[in-house]
C-alpha cells in the first residue's frame, strides 16, 4: 500500500541551522583565544556538549550553557565577565536568528501534503522549535508537530501510531543518519537521507548503503518521486 505518513526533520532539512552554530563556534574560539587554540577549544566544547546532552537536551540554549561551562573550564575560572556576557549574547543571537527555508522546500511540501499526512519530527527546545516553525511560514503543511528529546526506534513507533500509521506505511526524511535514518529503519519504516553540507559531530554515523528501505536524495524535491516508487 502507498505511504500514508511522511515524517520530516526540521533543522538543516527544512531550514538552515548548523551554519548558525558554526558561526557561533568561530566567535567562541575568538573570545577564548587567550586560553587555548581553536583545536583545543573545539575538542573541549564537544566533550562538554556530549556530557550535557542528557541534561540540557538539544538546541541553542543547551549549547549556550555548554559554551559557558567550557569557558570556565579552559580558563581555570579566570575568564572575564565581559567574555561570559559575550557568550550569552551569542546564544541570544542564535535564538533570534532569522529562519531561512532551504531552496525548493516549500514547493516540495505542497506536493507532499497532497499525497500523505505530514508530521514534523524534530529534536530541540520546545519553545525555540515552535518559534522557528512559525517564522518559517511552513506550519500549515503539517498535520502534526512532534518535538522530542531523542529519536530512537521506540519514539518513531509511538509517533507513527499516534498519527494513524504503522511503521511500514511511514517514511522519515532528514539530514541526520544517526537520528533520521537508522532508528526509523530499526522501527520498520522507510528512511530518506537528505544531506546538508555541514554535519554536527554528534550526528555522524555510517550510511546504510544497500538497505531496501533506505534512499539518499539530493534534495527534498526528490522525495515525492521516491514515494511514487514505494507505492
Amino acid at each position: 500500500m502507498p505511504v500514508s505518513l511522511v515524517g520530516l526533520d526540521a533543522d538543516d532539512t527544512l531550514w538552515h541551522n548548523e551554519t548558525v552554530f558554526r558561526l557561533t563556534h568561530q566567535r567562541f574560539d575568538a573570545l577564548l583565544a587567550e586560553f587555548a587554540n581553536s583545536e583545543t577549544l573545539e575538542a573541549k566544547l564537544a566533550e562538554v556538549e556530549g556530557r550535557n546532552l542528557g541534561l540540557y537536551g538539544y538546541g541553542a540554549k543547551g549549547f549556550t550553557l555548554s559554551m559557558l561551562e567550557t569557558a570556565l573550564e579552559v580558563s581555570g575560572n579566570r575568564v572575564s565577565t565581559a567574555v561570559l556576557s559575550e557568550l550569552l549574547a551569542a546564544g541570544r543571537e542564535m535564538m533570534r536568528h532569522p529562519v531561512e527555508p532551504l531552496p525548493g522546500v516549500q514547493p516540495a511540501l505542497e506536493i507532499l501534503a497532497e499525497r500523505a499526512k505530514l508530521v514534523l519530527i524534530t529534536k530541540g527546545d520546545l519553545f525555540h522549535q515552535e518559534a522557528k516553525l512559525a517564522a518559517s511560514g511552513l506550519g500549515s503543511f503539517f498535520s502534526g508537530v512532534e518535538i522530542v528529546s531523542s529519536k530512537d526506534a521506540d519514539t518513531y513507533r509511538r509517533i507513527f501510531r499516534r498519527h494513524g500509521a504503522a511503521p511500514e506505511d511511514a517514511v522519515m526524511a532528514g539530514n541526520s543518519v544517526r537520528s533520521d535514518v537508522l532508528p526509523v529503519l530499526e522501527a520498520g519504516g522507510y528512511a530518506a537521507l537528505i544531506p546538508y553540507p555541514l554535519v554536527w559531530a554528534h550526528e555522524e554515523a555510517a550510511i546504510p548503503d544497500g538497505h531496501p528501505r533506505f534512499c539518499e536524495l539530493r534534495s527534498l524535491e526528490e522525495l515525492p518521486g521516491w514515494l511514487e516508487t514505494l507505492a
